[in-house]
């Protein structure tokens, strides 16, 4: 057993030195001053009392330190995330209260729990059911909703939370004639801040710096502000250790919204990772691992009070960019918040929800991928689509029925592609030797005695009835010359038995038209599949081709010489 495999730490530890400490001593501390009022905004968007969100930056970070496999994602509490505890925990309990906090930190048990299995299982292959159309749709739509929830806090009026974009649109018409003034001058002018501060230079901490603005005017023109809603009292201390309260009805019906978080977080932290990964040649994603990792954030976190944790784009960014090299960055971060937590959330007492407001408005909206959109629009008109059902579908029906139309999309999508590949017909190159797609090379030869056909898949049960009736349309076409098939299979890596099935009685129908079908470039694991399937009691072994080239010369002329040695080697092969 390779236990630096189950414990990345161990990977990058024993060779730690000065030099790169350096490096995430900056990284950690830059980060950890974006993550202190980050954790506290997200809080606030989960329905959490503030104090919870740094507590999502302790026991978390440690664990993710150890088990991860990517040295550099920050993970902690993220505005995405925190939106679907509100969404789900929302519907069992009043925001904020001792119950709502109970079920939410239980939430951050099953996600953890379930995380867990499915990487020791070596389940992480589910990622794959989602396109990248479908996760850009989906994070985009997410991103909105998370912005335009942020609006009641930016323009002090009381908003009703939801995840569906048309009851926040007519919340926010109907509401908007009772904006603060004071509070939407301070948030616009903190949005207005930062964007200025990124566009400077993203190491900039602009989310402190206008935090630290903004408890300043309140605390020294309080009086005259006296409608601009603050933080108030943050308690401190450390999280206290206890299991959560285990009730079977809540985990059944916190079940399909920890299912979504599950995914959605995944999903967050392999974008993030390999996105980082491409970067550097230090080490390598396991998507596995990652499962494993998450899991076990979650799972010890809420055994320290934390709401379910993910990775976050801005963060990991800026860890990237600061110059972070390991997990010992996020340990420096999870000190930085560690002191906070201890001596310094007194400071936060006259911070303005505007402000948190702000910080997330411009972290999310950065997250709409509009500049994919029109990639997609440009290149791959069904990705475009598939991105854009995504995003409507999410915006109108939510977060959990948005990652279900997700995956629906995704998985039609998959059946369609396979269940109708890509076939060609080929002719011969002049003077060559090579065979190519007559639609794409118009100065290849088409001899009317021969159709040679190309099928780009695997030959399986959703796709066997379209190679019938595409091979027999070809043939319809060729009419009344036609003395030859020869399926160039180069590209078929497997079939099944429904598919050697319809290939078996695909050659005695054009047999008894007296035509003749060859095989040629069979992949060995095919070809075995096909002699179990005995069809070589419909044709011979001398039918089975090295080349397309040499199929055709073989019934031209009648040259034996190199199919022997073929069809001998084949026999050896496989006896």
């Amino acid at each position: 057993m390779n236990l630096k495999k189950i414990i990345p730490i161990l990977e990058w530890l024993p060779n730690y030195n000065k030099s790169l400490f350096k490096d995430d001593l900056v990284a950690g501390i830059i980060v950890g001053i974006i993550l202190i009022p980050q954790g506290i905004a997200y809080a606030l968007i989960a329905g959490l009392p503030p104090i919870y969100g740094l507590y999502c930056a302790l026991a978390p970070q440690v664990m993710y330190a150890i088990f991860g496999s990517s040295r550099q994602v920050a993970i902690g509490p993220v505005a995405m995330d925190s939106l679907i505890v509100a969404t789900g925990v929302s519907t069992l309990a009043l925001a904020g209260s001792d119950s709502y906090i109970s079920i939410a930190i239980l939430l951050a048990l099953l996600v953890g729990l379930i995380q867990f299995f499915m990487g020791v299982f070596r389940l992480g292959f589910v990622v794959n059911f989602l396109s990248k159309p479908v996760i850009t749709g989906f994070t985009s739509a997410i991103a909105l909703i998370i912005g335009l929830n942020q609006f009641g806090n930016l323009f002090g009026v009381d908003f009703t939370q939801s995840d569906q974009i048309q009851h926040l649109i007519k919340n926010i018409w109907e509401q908007l004639a009772n904006y603060s003034s004071h509070t939407t001058l301070i948030g616009c002018f903190s949005i207005v801040l930062i964007i200025i501060f990124r566009k400077i230079n993203k190491k900039i901490p602009n989310a402190l710096i206008v935090v630290i603005l903004g408890i300043l005017v309140i605390k020294y023109f309080g009086k005259s502000l006296g409608d601009v809603s603050i933080i108030r009292d943050i308690p401190s201390g450390l999280p206290s250790f206890g299991v959560p309260n285990f009730d079977i009805d809540q985990i059944r019906e916190l079940l399909p919204i920890a299912l979504t978080l599950v995914m959605v977080g995944y999903l967050e932290t392999i974008s993030i990772g390999k996105s980082l990964e491409a970067k550097q040649e230090e080490y390598r994603i396991r998507p596995n691992q990652e499962l494993i990792a998450l899991g076990l954030s979650n799972l010890v976190g809420s055994l320290f009070q934390a709401y379910p944790i993910s990775s976050s784009f801005s963060r990991s960014a800026v860890n990237q960019e600061s110059g972070g090299k390991t997990g010992m960055a996020a340990l420096i971060s999870v000190v930085m918040v560690l002191l906070t937590v201890l001596f310094f959330t007194p400071l936060f007492y006259h911070l303005p929800k505007t402000v948190l407001a702000a910080i997330i408005i411009v972290a999310v909206f950065g997250l709409i991928n509009i500049k994919e959109a029109l990639y997609l629009l440009k290149v791959n008109h069904l990705d475009f689509w598939l991105m854009l059902s995504t995003f409507i579908g999410t915006l109108l029906l939510g977060i959990e029925f948005g990652i279900i139309v997700g995956v629906g999309l995704s998985l039609i999508v998959l059946i369609f592609r396979t269940s109708r590949p890509y076939v060609a017909e080929l002719g011969k190159v002049p003077n060559s030797n090579f065979y190519k797609n007559k639609d794409r090379f118009e100065e290849v030869i088409i001899d009317s005695a021969i159709l040679i056909f190309r099928f780009d898949a695997q030959l399986f049960y959703a796709n066997s009835t379209y190679f019938r009736d595409k091979l027999d349309t070809m043939v319809y076409k060729k009419g009344a010359p036609l003395k030859l098939i020869v399926l160039d299979a180069e590209s078929i890596n497997r079939v099944d038995s429904t598919g050697i099935e319809m290939l078996k009685e695909s050659i005695k129908y054009y047999q008894k038209k007296d035509i003749s079908f060859f095989l040629a470039g069979v992949k060995g694991p095919v070809r075995d599949d096909l002699f179990r399937s005995e069809i070589l009691s419909i044709i011979n072994v001398n039918h089975f081709f090295m080349r397309v080239n040499d199929a055709v010369k073989f019934h031209k002329t009648g040259d034996r010489e190199d199919q022997k040695k073929y069809a001998k080697y084949i026999h050896q092969v496989n006896h």
